[in-house]
């Protein structure tokens, strides 16, 4: 007679909140991330520069970390807390991201380096750690990166080249991934949002930011957070990038 009862161990393993890592979580998308997993009953740890304006606060279920993503003593302490607190990495979410627009011709070695440093090497950091993490769990995990539409479709415009070098860069590595650890059932997917009504955009008129969008409408943070929860609880999918832009990717409005 086959037992429907889970054996102890296996119950206990069920029963586990399952711990998960946001970056750049003060406010935006990246809180509005960290709160739905609270929500979905997850431990989150997060991170960013700095929580003092954020709505964000500390709970037994929820850390924050300050500190630059970009930074490898940064990335090091998110790891321990995340384990010493709730005794494992099972979820990344690699929100901390820089962007700003000029001509091609007026990026800097120095905008290069902040750029990449955030976009690129805070990937890399904090990635690196959860995926060994994970490999000694054993249990396999998820790891999320927000790109951007115009990976795929620049806009008119919106002078982003170099930016968009460090986006497309984190699809590539995304991909790469996938396939690398796909046995281990370590999934990586992205996110690429066009426009989105968060802070960033406080200023811009929304005319311009609908102008942006064929379907006319401006995605809010909530449709982005819920394709990070999609792809975070989605086991057989990786290797993704889950557009949420409106249709802005598909081509000239």
């Amino acid at each position: 007679m086959i037992s429907t009862e889970a054996e102890p161990a296996e119950a206990a393993a069920q029963a586990k909140a399952r711990t998960i890592i946001v970056t750049g979580a003060s406010q935006g998308i990246g809180a509005g991330v960290a709160e739905a997993f609270i929500g979905r009953g997850y431990n989150v740890v997060a991170n960013s520069l700095d929580f003092t304006n954020s709505a964000l606060a500390p709970t037994q279920k929820l850390a924050l970390v300050d500190g630059n993503i970009g930074s490898a003593s940064t990335a090091a302490k998110i790891a321990e807390i995340a384990i010493r607190n709730f005794g494992s990495i099972d979820a990344v979410v690699n929100n901390a991201g820089v962007f700003f627009t000029k001509p091609f011709t007026e990026y800097t070695a120095a905008d290069f380096e902040l750029l990449s440093q955030t976009n690129l090497v805070g990937y890399i950091n904090i990635t690196q750690l959860a995926v060994k993490q994970m490999l000694v769990q054993g249990t396999g995990g998820s790891v999320i990166c927000i790109t951007s539409a115009m990976v795929e479709h620049p806009i008119a415009g919106v002078k982003a080249s170099v930016p968009m070098i460090t986006k497309g860069g984190l699809e590539a590595i995304t991909r790469s991934l996938a396939m690398e650890y796909a046995r281990e059932g370590i999934r990586f997917n992205a996110v690429a949002p066009g426009v989105v009504n968060t802070p960033m955009h406080a200023k811009d008129s929304k005319d311009t930011m609908e102008s942006q969008s064929p379907m006319g409408t401006i995605p809010e943070i909530e449709d982005i957070v819920e394709a990070v929860v999609y792809l975070t609880e989605a086991r057989c999918v990786t290797g993704e990038v889950l557009h949420v832009d409106a249709g802005m990717h598909n081509g000239k409005w």
